[in-house]
């Protein structure tokens, strides 16, 4: 972490800056007169009170009151400390921040994590377009219906058959040591090292500001397990973080809705087809976390399922996280594709229109939610008019009172 950012510097970045042209790559604008509006990203509305003025290099919300340069959006929009988000603009400013020297808090300790992953992910390319074995993975993405563009637009990668194919390139003992704290390889009980991707496709995952922090694997032979994610590790979260949002941010806020699937695949699969405002879970089930950050990009979620049990259960889970998010203009919704369907074979045998169509009829939690307790209950029997009541009480009370 570096010490304290010269006032000079920030003064040059800002000078350099477009702050309509910051916030329009994380929000679309549209031209208002001689200023700029949005819905406001901070808070939920219909009409746009969020303005970006040009001239004053400032915006403000009229509805909220937020206001600030493109520092502070950043900041607020990424979750950003300060000096995070002069990093983040310098780098796009082509500015150099100044090193003033280490802050008193020490060294960054994520900063060799994040540069080992970066590099990973690097030789993970390389390899899929290189190695003697990686026509069978590229055979299978094609058979996927993905494009060479698709492969590289989410730098897929391939991590070869073997132990110690990438631990072989540390070189040295202190990279060794970051690789398992990147949760890259595992230390044997019996001396030595064993990399923890082996013959599977490789799909990187990125934090907001689109840097590797871990990656998702899938076995391409048969065993088990068929998908591996990276453990957790001081840059990885699971519960926080969503495959894909990093690129997804723009088209969710355009479109005002982002969509739920349950694999890396069926990302890739619409993105194909030009449906990009969509990210997935890591193996894990639906956070409050997932959903505050969805929902400051866009009043509205659809969670896409497979319509057999396992992703019923996942959607019921979704449901009763999702009940206390739900503010004035927020609207959860369900999609459950039937069985042996998921977004991916749905949209390539199909098409995106049909895809389009099937999100547009998606189930309000509200709906969900009530078909859920009735199928518990016996509604015609008093004793089932109270075991329903029962049920209902508890769920609704954890929805927030309107204003």
């Amino acid at each position: 972490m570096r010490g304290r950012i010269p006032r000079e510097f920030i003064d040059e970045l800002l000078a350099r800056l477009d702050v309509v042209e910051v916030i329009d790559r994380r929000v679309p604008l549209k031209k208002a007169g001689k200023d700029f509006k949005a819905c406001c990203p901070f808070h939920n509305e219909k009409t746009p009170s969020f303005t970006v003025s040009r001239p004053k290099q400032f915006y403000h919300c009229f509805g909220c009151g937020v206001s600030g340069t493109a520092i502070t959006f950043l900041m607020e929009f990424e979750h950003l400390s300060f000096p995070e988000a002069v990093e983040e603009l310098a780098g796009e400013a082509g500015l150099e921040v100044p090193d003033t020297g280490p802050a008193r808090s020490g060294d960054n300790p994520t900063l060799p994590l994040l540069e080992i992953l970066g590099e990973t992910s690097r030789y993970y390319k390389d390899q899929l377009r290189s190695h003697s074995d990686a026509s069978t993975t590229i055979a299978y993405l094609k058979q996927r219906g993905l494009t060479g563009e698709i492969a590289a637009r989410f730098d897929l990668g391939y991590a070869p058959t073997g132990w110690d194919n990438l631990s072989s390139t540390a070189g040295n003992e202190e990279k060794l040591d970051l690789m398992v704290k990147a949760g890259l390889i595992s230390k044997r009980e019996s001396g030595g090292h064993y990399d923890r991707f082996r013959a599977r496709v490789i799909f990187p995952i990125h934090d907001s500001k689109g840097r590797v922090i871990a990656f998702g694997g899938r076995l391409l032979d048969e065993g088990e397990p068929k998908y591996l994610n990276s453990p957790e590790t001081p840059v990885f979260h699971k519960g926080s973080e969503l495959y894909n949002l990093h690129r997804a941010r723009s088209a969710i806020a355009q479109q005002q809705v982002s969509i739920v699937v349950e694999g890396y695949m069926d990302v890739l699969a619409l993105a194909q087809h030009g449906i990009d405002h969509c990210v997935a879970t890591l193996g894990t089930a639906t956070t409050a976390t997932h959903l505050q950050r969805l929902f400051r990009l866009a009043p509205s979620i659809v969670f896409c399922f497979d319509g057999d049990r396992a992703g019923r259960d996942a959607a019921g889970r979704a449901l009763e996280i999702a009940l206390p998010s739900l503010e004035s203009g927020r609207q959860v919704s369900f999609l459950f594709l039937p069985d042996g369907e998921d977004p991916d074979s749905v949209v390539r045998d199909q098409g995106a229109d049909t895809f389009r169509a099937l999100i547009e009829s998606a189930t309000p939690l509200p709906d969900l939610l009530f078909d859920t307790l009735l199928n518990q209950t016996d509604p015609t029997r008093m004793d089932g008019k109270a075991r329903l009541a029962t049920l209902t009480r508890p769920l609704i009370s954890r929805v927030p009172e309107g204003p």
